[in-house]
């Protein structure tokens, strides 16, 4: 009996028209292709199914793609988004009943459902995830001046995130987005939480909600790690923030912190000599590191700020670009990390900085 995500994909891929026409059934097929409009079922011909093909690699069977706002995956994939399911489990299980397989048996607690907003239920939207890499997260991403995610294993992307809608939102607002979905995590990497930034479809910027950032599960004195912390380290409120500071200084392990609340509660590891802290220009940022500063000195590590006329790094790096913000970068790092983190080339883009 199939028991793992990638086997019952398979089972899937290899019967793809038979998925198309239960799930898309206003759909219907055209050469190796059965086009519809979306996810949803909606007539049309943007969404479109891969009938017949190799079962992995390019042009495997049951691979698709919505040219409209470009989100793509297996036939697992479409299933999640067309049954609004928003757990591997539930996923796996829609995906058995089709294919008339006999569900497993399970422990008590993988059968319990995750208390709403817990860190169990954060392990579980992270789980059903996948790479920011050629999707919407990382259009957004882009659109914020920041790239080079190859190694970044803290980010990753699900293409309808459940939104429970704020009672200022529009009536009819969706409640399912693309997201970028973040890694918090502890001092050992075990996740915690998870942060969402819910995206508008069309790539480029946040979903048109009320809001459109929330995070999960057990959040104070954690963090969106980027890097491994041993004796220096950077740190700040938003994952945009930290991500903008790697562009420059790709080695630098810095963490982001979500909140200046957060930040002010941030725990520090026990090996920390030297950290830097990003600052908001904003009265509750500048207070949040004013106290991180201060905890951290009595702990016996040096606090440094890292300072922007700009509201925040990045916003530094998109009016600025890399180069500049490498130059600001610079003088206000100590001079044996200047040639320890701060890089001649720009993250991720393969030209030197200026």
């Amino acid at each position: 009996m199939p028991d793992t995500a990638s086997e019952l994909a398979r089972r899937l891929a290899r019967d793809a028209e038979a998925v198309c026409r239960h799930y898309l059934s206003n759909g219907r097929r055209e050469g190796r292709y059965w086009l519809i409009g979306d996810v949803e079922n909606s007539p049309g011909r943007s969404l479109y199914v891969r009938l017949r093909g190799p079962e992995s690699g390019k042009g495997a069977a049951g691979k698709w793609q919505d040219a409209a706002d470009g989100q793509h995956g297996d036939l697992l994939d479409l299933i999640a988004a067309n049954q609004h399911l928003t757990t591997l489990r539930d996923t796996l299980d829609e995906a058995r009943r089709f294919l008339s397989l006999p569900r497993p048996e399970r422990r008590e607690d993988l059968a319990t459902p995750a208390t709403r907003g817990s860190p169990e239920a954060a392990r579980r939207l992270w789980a059903i995830s996948k790479p920011v890499r050629g999707t919407t997260a990382e259009a957004y991403l882009r659109s914020r001046g920041l790239n080079g995610f190859r190694d970044c294993t803290s980010l990753r992307y699900h293409p309808r995130c459940f939104y429970r809608p704020d009672r200022d939102d529009d009536p009819d607002v969706r409640t399912a987005w693309p997201a970028l979905i973040a890694a918090v995590v502890d001092l050992s990497d075990t996740i915690t939480g998870v942060h969402r930034t819910w995206l508008d479809p069309g790539g480029g910027g946040k979903a048109p909600i009320v809001t459109p950032r929330r995070a999960m599960g057990d959040l104070l004195g954690y963090g969106v790690r980027f890097g491994h912390a041993t004796d220096t380290m950077a740190t700040g409120e938003g994952i945009e923030t930290m991500l903008s500071l790697r562009q420059v200084a790709p080695t630098l392990p810095s963490v982001a912190a979500l909140s200046a609340a957060h930040l002010a509660a941030l725990i520090l590891p026990p090996t920390l000599r030297r950290l830097y802290i990003a600052e908001e220009a904003d009265s509750a940022g500048q207070h949040g590191a004013r106290q991180l500063a201060e905890r951290a000195e009595a702990q016996g590590i040096e606090a440094r700020p890292l300072t922007t006329p700009m509201s925040d790094l990045n916003a530094h790096l998109i009016r600025h670009g890399a180069g500049d913000l490498r130059a600001l970068v610079r003088v206000q790092l100590a001079p044996e990390d200047v040639s320890r983190f701060l890089h001649d080339q720009v993250a991720g883009t393969g030209v030197r900085a200026a």
